[in-house]
């Protein structure tokens, strides 16, 4: 699955869109990147810019941007209502899908090495790629701003991260972090009062509400030795809130960033802010996501309410969505629309090419059935597995929901992703055999007129014979995966259904026969003895396991049968 990370660099200029514009253009150059949000600031003349793709390409649009800044933005002549210290002042990096913290944080100190060493830029790394503890607190690394950086750079205390110890009077310096993904969401309420709207936000906000004497709202606020508000911490970590009355809506709303999404996730939020309201005497009607929310925090949020309603989550991704926005009324006041809300959707509609898997039932057969010699037989086994894995994850969702079976929906639950999972990874297999054979059409088409071309062609054309040999490869080894659930679900699920599980083993058996014939008939063209040896090796014993698990399973659908 593709990595993606987010990045969200503030630029010292928001009131030039020219040098914006300029800018920005050098991140839409590099492909695999999107351009999400430019949100310029007059008064800040600050310039927050997001852009999302996977790692590599985000790095290196990350530096070109940095880079353009640092030619175009003049820090001697830079005033705003906003803290800074560079022309890009800051630069952090967000993991949205499929990427850990950890490596996010390889991928900006990366970033910052190359920023130092290339542009002789100071740079200091924040939040999670803070090499030093105290460094964490961005404050703490922009201290005293552009004015009082001169002077930090020439103590060991102010030493950068990378780049020089040096003043650039030009661009300044840069902090490059990694965070977690920020999510601003409102939460809806029956009220048009602000006064209620903050009290829920003082209960659950981190910071939480100051203290006062005897515990009453109209006490004297409490005051540490220091001086400062004693403060009641509220119950969501990582969150911030405030209350406050949309006149567009007529209603008053709890507004709330959460800064941790793994600490905090929407959901957790979603209800303790429910249960605050209702605790004081008002309802919850829904919430409002501002801006985009990675897929995996609904997918999260679906399959919670889905354990709560003690029903199987192996259903498909859109279902799970659909789950996630009605539980949490994200279509209260207005449509929510996952293509223009979540952020991996966003991408795939800007690269969306034409697949198979996209077809109806009928578009498929049509186009197979076509003079085309691709989808041929190696895209039909891969679709014959993901309709064996599609029958066993039916039978698990009908076992999970079956009357009488309550104690048992986790059960078949488990079953039913592990089967979704199984089909995903098949149907993938429909479009990438038929891409594997494009590959050998396009290397017999390279030039042969000189030697070097005809070396060159013989060498990708054996490339791409042996990348066709192994797609229907692990197509049989992804196949004979589905023998596991539909197994199961013959022996423990529901009885009704056995014969969709005998079905679902006959589909696994030619799936994994289909792909082997591919395989065959690919291999015999390769000239790497060795590879065909061990690839034919391992194909023939799969299919021979494949046929002993049919024979067992419809042994199973029988006896149930009788």
């Amino acid at each position: 699955m593709k990595k993606l990370i987010e990045c969200v660099p503030n630029f010292s200029e928001g009131r030039d869109m020219a040098v914006i514009k300029q800018i920005t253009d050098e991140i839409e150059k590099i492909e695999g990147v999107k351009l999400l949000d430019v949100d310029p600031g007059a008064a800040t003349n600050r310039t927050v810019v997001t852009f999302v793709g996977t790692p590599d390409e985000v790095i290196e649009a990350a530096f070109q941007a940095v880079k353009k800044a640092g030619q175009l933005i003049d820090m001697r002549q830079h005033h705003g209502a906003h803290p800074r210290f560079g022309a890009t002042d800051v630069c952090p990096l967000v993991p949205v899908a499929n990427i850990t913290m950890e490596e996010t944080v390889e991928y900006a100190r990366r970033l910052a090495k190359r920023i130092g060493e290339e542009l002789g830029i100071s740079v200091y790394c924040y939040e999670s790629a803070a090499f030093d503890p105290k460094r964490r607190n961005l404050a703490y690394c922009r201290a005293g701003e552009y004015e009082g950086l001169k002077e930090k750079l020439a103590t060991a205390e102010g030493k950068p991260d990378f780049g020089p110890a040096e003043f650039n009077a030009f661009s300044g310096a840069t902090a490059v972090g990694a965070r977690d993904f920020l999510v601003a969401i409102n939460y809806n309420l029956n009220t048009t009062s602000t006064r209620r709207a903050n009290a829920i936000a003082f209960d659950v906000r981190e910071k939480g509400r100051p203290a006062r004497e005897g515990g009453k709202v109209t006490g004297k606020p409490l005051k540490d030795e220091n001086g400062k508000p004693v403060m009641i911490p509220g119950t969501l970590k990582g969150t911030k809130a405030i209350g406050w009355f949309i006149e567009e809506y007529g209603i008053a709303q709890v507004s709330m960033n959460i800064t941790n999404i793994s600490q905090t996730p929407v959901h957790v939020a979603y209800e303790e802010v429910f249960a605050k309201a209702a605790a004081r005497g008002v309802r919850v009607t829904g919430a409002e996501i501002v801006g985009l929310i990675p897929k995996k925090t609904l997918i999260d949020a679906g399959k919670f309410y889905l354990a709560k309603q003690q029903r199987s989550a192996g259903i498909s991704e859109a279902e799970i969505i659909k789950i996630a926005v009605k539980s949490m009324g994200l279509d209260d006041l207005k449509p929510f629309n996952p293509e223009e809300k979540i952020i991996e959707y966003l991408l795939e509609a800007d690269n969306k090419a034409k697949k198979l898997v996209d077809l109806t039932c009928t578009g498929f057969a049509d186009e197979t059935a076509s003079e085309s010699p691709a989808p041929g037989g190696g895209s039909i086994s891969a679709y014959m597995g993901a309709l064996a894995a599609a029958l066993g994850t039916m039978v698990a969702n009908l076992s999970s929901h079956k009357a009488g079976w309550d104690e048992r929906w986790e059960e078949f639950s488990v079953w039913a992703e592990k089967g979704q999972a199984m089909k995903d990874a098949l149907l993938h297999l429909v479009d990438e055999d038929t891409n594997a054979f494009n590959k050998i059409m396009d290397a017999f088409g390279l030039p042969k007129k000189t030697d070097e071309e005809k070396a060159a062609r013989s060498a990708a054309i054996q490339e791409a014979t042996k990348y066709a040999t192994e797609v229907p490869f692990r197509t049989m080894q992804e196949a004979f995966k589905t023998f596991d659930i539909v197994q199961a679900m013959a022996e423990t699920g529901n009885p009704n259904s056995v014969t969709d599980a005998g079905v679902g083993a006959l589909c696994a058996r030619s799936a994994v026969m289909g792909a082997h014939l591919n395989v065959q008939i690919n291999a015999s063209s390769l000239k790497d003895e060795a590879f065909k040896a061990d690839i034919l090796g391992k194909a023939a014993e799969i299919e021979k396991q494949a046929l002993a698990r049919e024979a067992e399973i419809l042994k199973i659908v029988a006896s149930k049968i009788g």
